[in-house]
C-alpha cells in the first residue's frame, strides 16, 4: 500500500512538474520569419526580424502585441505564447475598392473607418507597422524604417 502511495505521488509531482514548466516555457519564437498568413498574397511576404526591431530599435514587445482593448502588451518576453493577428483582425487581405465606395456613400466617419478597416488582417497590420516606422522616422530626422509597399514586400522571383 505504501509502494503505491509513494509512486502515485512521484507520478503526480512528476507530472505537475511537466506541467507547470511547459506553462511557464511558451513557445519557440523564431528570430526571424515571414509574416504570411493563409490566404493568397498579392504582394512579396515581408520578412521580419525580433532581434532587429528589439536590439537595433528598442522596440518592444508591446509595440506591436496588444490586447483585445488595442493595449500594448509589455507583459510578454521572448517565447511566450501569443496570438497571431488574424485570430483577432479575421478578415482577409485589404478593404475592398467596393466597400470604401460604401462607406464613403453613406458617409462614414474616419474613425469609424479606421475601426472598421482593422477588421481586415492587412489593414490592422500595415497599420501597425507603418504607425511605428513613421514615428521612428520622424523621431530620428531619417527615413530608416520602410513606409511604402515595396520597401517591406519583396518582388516574387
Amino acid at each position: 500500500m505504501l509502494k503505491k502511495g509513494l509512486l502515485a505521488a512521484a507520478v503526480i509531482a512528476f507530472v505537475t512538474v511537466f506541467a507547470i514548466g511547459g506553462l511557464q516555457a511558451g513557445t519557440d519564437v523564431a528570430d526571424e520569419f515571414m509574416m504570411k498568413s493563409d490566404y493568397p498574397h498579392k504582394k512579396g511576404i515581408v520578412k521580419f526580424t525580433h532581434k532587429k526591431h528589439i536590439d537595433e530599435y528598442g522596440a518592444t514587445c508591446g509595440e506591436c502585441h496588444h490586447d483585445a482593448d488595442n493595449k500594448p502588451r509589455n507583459d510578454l518576453k521572448m517565447g511566450d505564447d501569443v496570438q497571431k493577428c488574424i485570430e483577432c483582425h479575421k478578415k482577409p487581405g485589404e478593404v475592398t475598392k467596393e466597400l470604401k465606395k460604401e462607406w464613403k456613400a453613406k458617409k462614414v466617419k474616419k474613425k469609424e473607418k479606421d475601426k472598421l478597416a482593422r477588421e481586415f488582417h492587412a489593414e490592422a497590420v500595415h497599420d501597425n507597422c507603418r504607425t511605428c516606422h513613421k514615428a521612428h522616422n520622424k523621431k530620428t530626422k531619417t527615413k530608416d524604417a520602410p513606409t511604402t509597399c515595396a520597401k517591406c514586400h519583396p518582388k516574387e522571383g
